[in-house]
């Protein structure tokens, strides 16, 4: 069997069994592909043959390309699926990744939205055109559910209840969660389904079930939700970009700051671990020491 061979059978698995979604193994496969083509520059031929002294020059390689070292750290992590699989596959008997400890940095604090920049961002999408309304609606869902970009995208019209006022997300590994939306987003989904989405199914004669539509009526792919993102933010004025996990995160500190539970949080964002949640109480001091001002009797002086 082949490198190539090889390969194909670690994504069949990753997609197959362990339902990976199609960002997550494309991700995989492009590490992989890295690491072959580092080894056939150095001469090697096979993912087999590869040994510790290998994987070291290719760590020095991967830190003379400037690599940061969170990417780093997940190409290794990449490579040691790979071989974990191929071990699981009894192809080889010790993994050459074994003895290799790498740690990234401290996770970076997620970017969030303060309520000003929210409102302008609001006030930028808002318009008649069916085009305006469908961005109205693609942006307080987004902000209202903390979903991914996507999730977003493969949300079909039976997910949605909108008489409860929840989807079902289908999220990482296809694991399902029923994910609560407010009156806002209701609004505005309504509107569009009604006053954009069905004028341009049915000018373009499209027939499928995906809820968000590009203009020709086809499914909106998620580097069309960060293009129509992208396109709100330059009419604001201000600066930087705005991406689909800003929302994600402006969701979850808001959700924290106004008082919810931590699990409630992880179930809504679809964490499978507290610890993935917990990187966002960073956000909440101040909202901690506003609550610890206003009701420790000894936390201000007597006037």
């Amino acid at each position: 069997m082949n490198n190539d061979e090889r390969i194909n059978n670690f994504v069949h698995y990753l997609s197959i069994e362990r339902r990976y979604s199609d960002e997550t193994v494309k991700a995989y496969l492009q590490d992989l592909k890295k690491f072959e083509a580092f080894l056939a520059s150095t001469g090697a031929s096979s993912f087999v043959e590869v040994r510790l002294a290998d994987i070291r020059i290719f760590l020095s390689y991967l830190d003379e390309e400037k690599l940061s070292r969170n990417t780093i750290s997940r190409i290794l992590s990449s490579l040691r699926s790979f071989y974990n699989h191929l071990m699981r596959e009894k192809v080889i008997q010790e993994s050459p990744l074994s003895t290799i400890s790498f740690k990234k940095r401290s996770l970076r604090l997620p970017k969030y939205l303060y309520d000003e920049e929210l409102e302008k961002i609001f006030l930028a999408a808002a318009g008649t055109s069916v085009l305006d309304l469908r961005n109205i609606a693609l942006l307080e869902l987004l902000y209202a559910t903390g979903i991914r970009v996507s999730e977003c995208r493969n949300i079909t019209l039976t997910d949605i209840d909108f008489m409860m006022g929840i989807i079902l997300i289908t999220g990482k590994g296809n694991k399902e969660r029923y994910v609560p939306f407010g009156h806002f987003a209701l609004e505005a989904l309504e509107d569009y389904l009604e006053n954009s989405r069905t004028i341009l199914m049915n000018q373009y004669q499209k027939d499928h079930d995906i809820l968000f539509v590009n203009r020709l009526g086809d499914p909106l792919t998620s580097g069309g939700v960060e293009y129509i993102l992208k396109t709100i933010m330059k009419k604001t004025g201000m600066t930087g970009d705005l991406h689909p996990h800003m929302l994600r995160h402006t969701f979850a500190t808001d959700m924290l700051n106004q008082g919810a539970d931590m699990r409630t949080v992880q179930e809504l964002l679809g964490h499978s671990s507290l610890s993935s949640t917990q990187i966002y109480t960073h956000v909440t001091k101040e909202a901690l020491q506003r609550n610890y001002n206003s009701f420790h009797p000894r936390a201000k002086r007597k006037k």
